[in-house]
Formats: structure tokens, sequence, C-alpha cells
């Protein structure tokens, strides 16, 4: 009987050890919706994962960030542009199937052939959730005079409308005046991750501007989302939270 108490005990710690390494350690937030809870997944950097309405919907794949064959599968994924820190093949090799949809700007299109094409500015349905394309580049940050991080017309950022929910992750931009113009935005994400992106002042002013419900800074590298924080102190309408998303 002892022996085979043993045996079970055995058996039972090495599937939980199993599972332990199986299943990422990456927080998760969940935010309500008249369609059911969307559940995010802070993975790190500008890499997201959402669940909403039984569906799974990565966001900048990285494999760097992430053992992908332990994630599930994805039935959409939202390139915001080109850099290899959000247009990961690896990744998407790995995320993608048969049912896969991918949603992205033309500039990522060559590198991957069957997906659907989103000019700045267009609209898109997919099984009853809407993506919208909103600009992201630079106007301050440049790599050399005239040429900045990014250009106009090149990357996305995308609002997603999920049951009535409106959730925008902005890519890799500044605040820019079409961010400005959003209304009714319940989730942001944007991205301050310095020289690229904004800095706390261009984040605490776009939050100023469109007053995102909940806000998280994501993408933000080295910046301390601390000061974004003490920024936005006297803004009550505006959630921020502070995830690792370094």
């Amino acid at each position: 009987m002892k022996h085979w108490l043993v045996v079970v005990l055995c058996v039972t710690l090495l599937n939980l050890g199993r599972a332990l390494v199986a299943a990422p350690a990456f927080p998760i937030d969940r935010i309500p919706t008249a369609a059911g809870d969307l559940e995010i997944t802070f993975i790190g950097h500008g890499t997201l994962m959402l669940r909403w309405s039984g569906k799974v919907i990565h966001v900048d794949p990285w494999s760097k960030l992430a053992d992908y064959s332990k994630l599930p599968p994805a039935d959409l994924v939202l390139l915001t542009h080109h850099h290899y820190d959000h247009l990961d093949q690896e990744a998407l090799a790995r995320i993608s199937a048969e049912k896969t949809t991918v949603v992205m700007p033309a500039v990522c299109a060559a590198s991957v052939p069957g997906g659907v094409v989103l000019a700045n500015g267009a609209s898109y349905t997919w099984e009853g959730l809407t993506i919208e394309a909103v600009p992201a580049y630079n106007r301050q940050h440049m790599r050399e005079p005239g040429q900045p991080y990014h250009p106009k017309g090149e990357g996305n950022g995308y609002v997603l409308t999920l049951g009535g929910t409106r959730v925008y992750i902005a890519g890799d931009t500044e605040d820019v005046p079409e961010m400005a113009a959003l209304r009714h935005i319940d989730v942001a994400f944007l991205p301050m991750n310095l020289p690229y992106t904004m800095t706390p002042e261009m984040v605490a002013s776009a939050a100023r501007a469109f007053q995102p419900k909940i806000l998280y800074p994501y993408h933000y590298g080295e910046t301390d989302p601390q000061k974004l924080v003490d920024l936005l102190a006297d803004l009550k309408l505006v959630d921020v939270r502070i995830r690792p998303m370094k």
C-alpha cells in the first residue's frame, strides 16, 4: 500500500511540474464587456495576447519573449508594422493555423502573404469584431534629420470594438493628431519607448486629449512608467495601470 501511495504521489508531482513548466507566467487582466470578459495577457514589450468570445488574438507576437509552442494558436493576429520586434516570422509560424487571419499594414505584406491589408483610416470586420486602423508615426523623434523612426503611412495602431468595448492598441507612434481625435476609448495601450515612440509627457498629453477609461503604458523600455502615473495623478477619469511591458 505504501509503495502504491508513493507511486501516485510521484506521478502527481510529475504532472504538476509539467503543468507549471507549460503554463507561461504572464500577468493577466480581465475587462468586462457586453459579450463576456476580455482577457489580456501581458507578454511584454509591444506584445499582447487577447482572449474574447472564444477567440484568441495575438498582437505583434515576438518569440524572444515567449515560447509560442506553449501558447494557443491565433484566430487573429494584428501586426502594427514591419520592425523585427513586431513582425517575427518564427512566432507567426508557431501560432498560425489554417483558420488564422492576419491584419497588417501594407509594409508587412511582402513578408506575410495572404493577410488582410489595412491602410491608415480603413476598417475591417472580422467575426463580429470591428478593427479600425489608426495612423502610427513619429513627428519629432528621428533617426537623422528628416528620417523619422516610423514614417507616416507605414504603421498602424488599431481600435478594436469587442462587445461594445473599444480597445486602442497604438503600435509605435507619438501623440499624433489622429490619436488625439479618438473618442470613447475604454482601454488604451500607449508606447513609451525612447527615442522611438513617446515620452511620458507625450503619453500624458494624449491621455488628456482622448481620456481612455483605462490606460496601460506598454513597450516602455527603460522609461520609468511611474513618471506617467505622477503626470496624470490629477486626471481621475483615467485609470493608469502598470504591467511588466518593458
